[in-house]
């Protein structure tokens, strides 16, 4: 489409949510407002269509400041709940990755690689009001004498906290199986021999990328769910890679577009962000994201009318391929095939699972749509966009 039918800008939807005037639907609902009414009729009607996700997103973390000591510290190295921090910035400014784990992990020591505990569960722990036991060891100097610091605290008593997530919200992603003759265990769950399970991890039809596979709206100013909180979306994720495989509508059928999202985490909730321990893999961080998409014209109508049935994952095998970076072709599954709760992969049934909550995925989306009706929540303009493809997108009506 080089001309659009319906031209709108985010000042005239902002001006509508302030008059209480804008009219919103979740990503499930704009997939039947598009296939009744068609894209143009869509793109007068609605202004704003939410998604959302929830799921393990491993490149998690947040930013702390821990409050300064008397005599001052210069932290070198720092542990909350024995889960050590990077303390590589300035004197008590901390990075706790969601990954790392407690160095202490009574699991660890009866299973070796197993851990329980992690910077994920510190995380929801400090959202929740709980308090942690901080610890840090630094170097003498003029200007910062103190050696060692020990203290308990909680995410009040720390004068800044800020989630900052590297890569969330992956747009598409693997169906992993498993063709080895062992059991393994890995990021996306545990996968049985022989392929005799299949598991994969986004929210479809709901999630916030695959609802803007062009990165025409998501860019760096977009304000979004975070965490239970408001964030923003700072850049386009590590490992972003719009130059996929995609389908006629430009919905990619291949791992793609990532976010780097942040947030104040003292308004997050520990419904939200939850740390999670995952047999045989380690530790991460659940976090719930959703993102608002602006119906600027029917082209984006179109994006937000996409549903399972178009949306492919590519099956792969972990048990060889995936360590290997090995490419081979077992064959693609629509996540509408995938929430049947079975699958047909080399000529047998499959039964799968989700590491990815619809059910949460709907809430946020319907939160944020709640949020918008009621003049809480109004569109950001992105002042930059990710880096995309020139893809001619299929006009349909």
């Amino acid at each position: 489409m080089s001309e659009y039918t319906v031209n709108k800008s985010y000042a005239e939807i902002n001006a509508r949510i302030r008059a209480g005037e804008a009219v919103v639907a979740t990503a499930e609902e704009m997939i039947d407002i598009v296939r009744e009414d068609g894209p143009v009729e869509a793109a007068r009607r609605i202004d704003v269509v939410t998604t959302g996700t929830f799921s393990t997103m491993c490149s998690s973390g947040a930013f702390f400041n821990f409050g300064q000591t008397t005599p001052t510290i210069k932290a070198a190295k720092v542990w909350i709940n024995k889960v050590q921090a990077y303390a590589g910035l300035a004197a008590i400014d901390i990075y706790l990755g969601a990954t790392e784990p407690a160095e202490d992990d009574p699991l660890n020591k009866v299973y070796p690689g197993e851990f329980r505990y992690g910077g994920g569960h510190v995380i929801e722990d400090l959202v929740a009001g709980k308090k942690v036991f901080l610890e840090a060891k630094a170097y003498a100097t003029d200007c910062y004498a103190n050696t060692k610091c020990k203290k308990e605290l909680c995410l009040a008593d720390m004068p800044h906290a800020l989630l900052c997530n590297p890569r969330n919200g992956y747009q598409n992603y693997n169906c992993a199986v498993n063709f080895s003759d062992k059991t393994i265990h890995t990021y996306m769950g545990t996968l049985k021999p022989k392929c005799r399970n299949a598991n994969y991890c986004s929210a479809g039809e709901l999630s916030p990328l695959l609802n803007d596979p062009l990165y025409r709206t998501i860019g760096l100013g977009t304000r979004i769910f975070l965490g239970g909180g408001i964030g923003y979306v700072t850049w386009h994720g590590t490992q972003h890679n719009p130059n996929v495989l995609r389908s006629p509508g430009g919905t990619p059928r291949q791992p793609a577009g990532t976010m780097m999202v942040q947030g104040d985490l003292k308004q997050m909730s520990a419904r939200w962000l939850r740390g999670v321990s995952i047999l045989g893999y380690g530790c991460s961080l659940a976090v719930g994201l959703g993102v608002p998409i602006p119906i600027l014209n029917e082209e984006i109508a179109l994006f937000t009318g996409v549903s399972d049935k178009d949306i492919f994952a590519q099956v792969v095998d972990y048990g060889h391929d995936y360590t290997n970076r090995i490419q081979r072709n077992y064959g693609e599954v629509s996540y509408a095939e995938l929430r049947s709760g079975q699958i047909e992969v080399a000529g047998k049934t499959v039964p799968t699972a989700p590491l990815s909550s619809r059910v949460k995925a709907l809430e946020i989306a319907e939160t944020l749509k709640r949020w918008i009706l009621d003049k809480k929540f109004q569109l950001g303009e992105p002042v930059a966009h990710f880096p995309t493809v020139d893809f001619p997108v299929n006009d349909k009506e």
